[in-house]
């Protein structure tokens, strides 16, 4: 009588076992998935890096499009990988002078930066650097696009410099961009000999 008593009960407790270990064995499973994929990714990453340094822009520029929308299905767009590969296709969109997706990509992902990262993030500040890169550096942009990109540097130069140390990479590209978009300020403002 206990026998069977106990019987279903362990039938049942023998499921639930079974439906634990698929439950693992599916974890698992997405979790090597997962794994694959961003070592995938990196290397798709590192190919891009190559591409553009050889000046193969085009390959290069789509590639990060596509490892951008990867990590934004594998990561979601909080992921740091999401906001890193934003910031590379964004540069590949500026050096191939596509000033107008560069600024809509940015636009999209500089308020998800800086609400997970904070504003003082160092991805959050690159980000931004690239939209004034794109503001300044677009032949279209107007004198007021180009008066925001300094603004909008300066802004960026003092936050890294305290942030991360007047040393840091980032703070010294920072101060390069700051140059060269003061320097096309200048240009703007001052009328040619031929207009005045």
């Amino acid at each position: 009588m206990h026998a069977s008593e106990g019987a279903p009960r362990n039938r049942f407790r023998v499921l639930e076992c079974r439906h634990g270990l698929a439950e693992i064995i599916k974890r698992g499973s997405v979790a090597f998935v997962e794994h694959r994929a961003v070592h995938i990714l990196s290397m798709q990453g590192n190919l891009a890096n190559t591409y553009q340094m050889f000046g193969r822009r085009e390959q290069a520029l789509n590639m990060y499009r596509d490892i951008l929308f990867e990590w934004l299905k594998v990561g979601g767009e909080e992921n740091i990988n999401t906001h890193i590969s934003a910031i590379c296709y964004a540069n590949a969109l500026i050096t191939s002078t596509r000033f107008e997706e560069a600024k809509s990509t940015l636009r999209r992902r500089i308020p998800v930066a800086r609400r997970v990262l904070g504003e003082s993030h160092e991805l959050t500040l690159k980000m931004r650097k690239f939209y004034a890169r794109a503001l300044y550096r677009d032949p279209s942009a107007t004198l007021d696009n180009v008066r925001e990109a300094v603004t909008t540097i300066e802004e960026l130069e003092r936050t890294a410099r305290r942030v991360l140390g007047s040393a840091h990479p980032t703070t010294v590209a920072t101060e390069r961009d700051l140059q060269n978009a003061r320097a096309v300020l200048r240009a703007r403002e001052t009328p040619s000999p031929g207009n005045a």
